[in-house]
This record gives structure tokens, C-alpha cells and sequence, in this order.
């Protein structure tokens, strides 16, 4: 998956147009997102697609530090006004979007040609490879969570809705079965589509693929609810919680890993028919959680959401199907013909997605490579323990202070190792501007202002 080169984008540029053209493609949009888990994107004319993909079109080092507000800019030594970057596309990953658009991922490179170390696609596809020479195939999946809210963000009407409801799918059926559509039309396989525990909200689970590509087609069908639901005069909230008080979203991910044909988290003699590697892959995530909350789920909202009793993986801990755990662990068999898998639980909307999976798959890989020995099995509610049985379990509860969970990462050797330390720095850059800026606001102000902060 890894970014056209120059020798190989204008040949496929050339074929690839004619084909569009005839596909009734006029216009290309590009997209890349930053450290504050903004989608940024520039648009061109078909004929301008081979030069999109390389040299690439410009931008400034500031994207990297625009802030959610839609008005900061984090500027520091190395993040300015003075410099100019190239974003090209991966015209591999290209996919149509319908109405005479197409769509494909960008990636930052600096203008001798080299891979931007910001740039958070080359990230994930660095760990990426990384995971391929230690000789483990990896496949992610990604859930996202969403609430349709009216134009202006207001909430929308709720007397019918119930949790996982039918209700919910008849009042918006036209939404839902187009989203289906446009889905197929662009080569997104969902698993499933349901309403969710909140008022007018949504889940989509999406078909696994390996590292960068699974977060490719995590942008692409934000991409694609965003523009079917300004067709019903909607909107959808990105927002880790929408409505203070209400039921937050989630962006859990997915992912199971082999050795050749031995997967890691079945077939195994260990805890729950894990392979040794795969006991030490749990232990790596978990010994890292609080570290690489940051990035997880370090917004000024996120915390909001983090809280015991909302599913939202509160705890550092695993468990079998124990959705109150940071970690589930879910069984492979005839219920789960993909197989055994694990559950990142705490990743919420306001993540960069291709940060998060290189968060996630770095621990993973640390875990493995150090032989970490996996703490037991949390069988329980963790908030149905006393804090002494907890501590004796190792058992923590993650930062609900967003000041908490950056201080974590911007100590964290571990992270910085990982990802490196620009998109480190980047990350808590314009993390700590939200809370110098907007931290003292209460949850409704914070909730309100940022409804719409993430959506596309």
C-alpha cells in the first residue's frame, strides 16, 4: 500500500484517466488527515491526477497544526509559515465516489522527495512493514460509531428510537439503504450497519484489510455517510460525545495476527487457545494503554467519555467478550468464522485513524518482541471490583483529565519510538492547545462547540 513513486505514477495516471473518464469521473478529491484528527482535502480535474500523484500538490507545514476550533494553529520551531510540502495521492487506493467524483488517500512528502515524518499514512505503513519483516501478516478491522444530528448540529427528534432498534433503521431507511449503495459502489464491504445505544446513533463495522488500508477505507466511508447524509438535509457528528450526558461514540478497531498460517489468538496452548506471541501481543497493548491514550482518545472531549459504565474500556485489563475491559478478547469458531480477534475499546472519532492503528500494532509488535508475559483474565466488570482487588490485579483506571493522558504520552519513550517524536509532538501540540484553550469550558459548552468538529 505503499505511496505511487514517480516512475510508476504517470503511466498509471494516463490509463487510469481514460478509464474514469468513461466512468464519468471529472473531478479528483484527495485527502489526508492531521494530528488533531482533521480531514483535510484538496480537489483537482481529472487531467490534473497524474500530477497528484506526483510531484504532488503543495501545502503548508500547517496542516499538521491546525486545531479543532477551525481558527489555531499550533505554530512552533518546526512547524511555521516558512516551508512547503507536497501531498500525493495513491492512485491504488483510488475508488469511486459516484456523481462525477473520485476519491483516494494522500501522504506527505518533503520536496527532495522524501517521506514526511508528520505524515501519518507513512507512519502506519512504516509499522506496517515492520510487522511484514518480523514475519506477521496483520489485518485490521474498524467499527465507527456516529450520531445524525440536523445541519446546524442540533438534535434531531428521538420519540421512536430505541436502542438497536428497528425503529431507528425505518425512520432512516433512505440513509441507511444509500449508504449501502454508495458503499458498494466504492468497494467498501460493511459487516454490518445498526442503530446504536444512543439517541440517532450509528454503527458501521467494516470488513478486515491489512494496516493502511483498513484505515484508507475508514476515511473513505466517513467520506461517504458525510455526503449521503447532506442529501437527506443531515448531518453526522464525528464527535466523541455529542450530547453531554448522552451516550459517547466509539472508533474501536480490530485486529488479528498470523505466522504464516498460525494465527496468533487461536489454536494455541495458552490463555483463552492463544499462542505464546499472541499472549505477549495482548501484554504489549495493555503495558502501553496509558501511555498511548493520547493518541487514542486524547481530545478535550474524550475524557467526557472515558468513564466506568460506558463501554468504553475505562479499565486497563482483557477480557473474553468483557466489553468494560480497554481490551476484549473475542473467541474465534463457528460464531466468528474470521477468527479470534482483539478489541481496542478506548479509540474514539477524534483519533487520527492511521496514528491509532500504529499505536495499537507498535505495542502489539513491542509485546512480542520483548516475550511480555500477559497479565490474568478480567472475567468481571472491573468497576465491580474493590480497589484492592484491582490493584492487585494490575488492574488501572485511564486519565478522564486530558492534561493526564498528554503529560503520559509526552513522557512516553515508548510512543516516541514508535511513531517518532514529530507526530508526538505534533499530537500534544494541538491536544494542549484544546485544553489551554477550551478546558475550562463545561461538558454541555464543550460538547456543543465541538459537535461537528470531526465530521466530513
Amino acid at each position: 500500500m505503499a505511496p505511487v513513486t514517480s516512475r510508476a505514477a504517470k503511466p498509471l495516471a494516463a490509463a487510469a484517466i481514460a478509464q474514469l473518464e468513461a466512468d464519468g469521473v471529472a473531478t479528483l478529491i484527495g485527502t489526508v488527515v492531521n494530528p488533531a484528527g482533521l480531514t483535510h482535502a484538496k480537489t483537482v480535474p481529472l487531467r490534473r491526477m497524474s500530477t497528484f500523484a506526483d510531484p504532488g500538490l503543495g501545502a503548508s507545514p500547517v496542516w499538521h497544526a491546525f486545531a479543532i476550533d477551525k481558527a489555531g494553529i499550533v505554530f512552533s520551531d518546526a512547524i511555521s509559515v516558512v516551508g512547503d510540502q507536497r501531498i500525493r495521492i495513491d492512485l491504488s487506493a483510488l475508488r469511486i465516489l459516484g456523481d462525477g467524483l473520485a476519491w483516494a488517500p494522500g501522504a506527505f512528502f518533503n520536496q527532495d522527495g522524501s517521506l514526511d515524518p508528520y505524515c501519518s499514512r507513512g507512519v502506519l505503513q512504516r509499522i506496517e512493514e515492520r510487522l511484514t519483516k518480523a514475519g506477521l501478516d496483520t489485518v485490521v478491522g474498524h467499527e465507527m460509531e456516529f450520531v445524525l444530528v440536523g445541519p446546524d448540529g442540533s438534535a434531531l427528534p428521538s420519540h421512536m428510537w430505541a436502542q438497536y432498534g428497528l425503529a431507528g433503521v425505518l425512520e432512516f431507511e433512505g440513509f441507511v439503504r444509500d449508504v449501502m449503495d454508495a458503499a458498494s459502489g466504492s468497494s467498501v464491504a460493511i459487516e454490518q450497519f445498526h442503530p446504536e445505544y444512543g439517541v440517532n446513533q450509528f454503527e458501521i463495522s467494516l470488513s478486515p484489510l491489512s494496516p493502511v488500508a483498513a484505515a484508507d477505507q475508514l476515511v473513505l466511508m466517513r467520506v461517504i455517510i458525510g455526503r449521503v447524509a447532506r442529501r437527506y438535509g443531515l448531518r453526522v457528528s464525528l464527535s466523541p460525545v455529542p450530547f453531554a450526558g448522552s451516550v459517547g461514540s466509539g472508533s474501536h478497531q480490530h485486529f488479528s495476527m498470523k505466522r504464516g498460517d498460525t494465527p496468533l489468538f487461536s489454536g494455541g496452548a495458552g490463555v483463552a487457545g492463544m499462542t505464546a506471541e499472541g499472549e505477549s501481543a495482548v501484554a504489549g497493548l495493555l503495558a502501553g494503554l496509558p501511555d498511548a491514550q493520547g493518541i487514542l482518545c486524547g481530545s478535550v472531549l474524550s475524557g467526557l467519555r472515558m468513564q466506568p459504565g460506558h463501554w468504553s474500556g475505562a479499565y486497563v485489563c482483557w477480557g473474553t467478550e468483557n466489553r468494560e475491559a480497554a481490551v476484549r478478547f473475542l473467541i474465534g469458531g463457528p460464531s466468528n468464522p474470521l477468527g479470534a480477534n482483539i478489541e481496542v475499546k478506548i479509540i474514539d472519532p477524534s483519533a487520527n485513524p492511521y496514528y491509532a492503528t500504529a499505536a495499537i500494532l507498535g505495542l502489539a509488535l513491542d509485546g512480542i518482541e520483548r516475550t511480555a508475559p500477559l497479565p490474568p483474565e478480567t472475567k468481571v466488570d472491573p468497576a465491580a471490583l474493590t480497589d484492592d482487588q484491582r490493584n492487585k490485579a494490575g488492574i488501572k483506571l485511564l486519565a478522564s483529565r486530558q492534561a493526564d493522558a498528554l503529560d503520559a504520552l509526552d513522557e512516553s519513550t515508548l510512543l516516541r519510538g514508535i511513531l517518532g517524536d514529530e507526530p508526538v509532538d505534533a499530537v500534544i501540540a494541538v491536544r494542549r492547545y484544546e485544553q489551554d484553550t477550551f478546558g475550562d469550558l463545561s461538558p454541555e459548552d464543550l460538547a456543543e462547540k465541538f459537535r461537528l468538529a470531526w465530521s466530513v
